[in-house]
């Protein structure tokens, strides 16, 4: 099954750098970086807004927690908002792609061990 992850970040380099991190670690297979969002929100009690980019990382069900618990690590917000969840439906080259990336990571992870 295949799983996607949402977050933004304050510029398209804090992505990217942060997506080459996921991608290295195989706990992404992909990451799509779109800019020029605007956000508005409540923090400390105000509502504020920020020019943000927003990155969709796609993965394998078996790896979002693990993903998203990197991605929490590395983001650079005091608190990032980190959205996961696997999809109902996704195209049978795609599935393959994504699960071969996590047996491929849990191949690597039991060589370590």
């Amino acid at each position: 099954m295949t799983a996607l992850i949402w977050s933004v970040f304050g510029t398209p380099d804090e992505a990217r750098e942060i997506a080459r991190s996921l991608l290295k670690e195989k706990l992404i297979g992909c990451a799509n970086i779109v800019g020029g969002i605007e956000s508005l929100f409540v923090w400390n009690g105000a509502i504020d807004q920020a020019k943000e980019c927003g990155c969709l990382f796609k993965t394998d069900a078996k790896l979002l927690k693990a993903a998203t618990n990197r991605l929490e690590q590395l983001h650079p917000y005091e608190t990032p908002a980190i959205l996961g969840w696997t999809c109902d439906e996704a195209g049978d080259a795609t599935r393959t792609w994504l699960e071969e990336l996590a047996g491929n990571r849990t191949s690597q992870e039991h060589k370590q061990a």
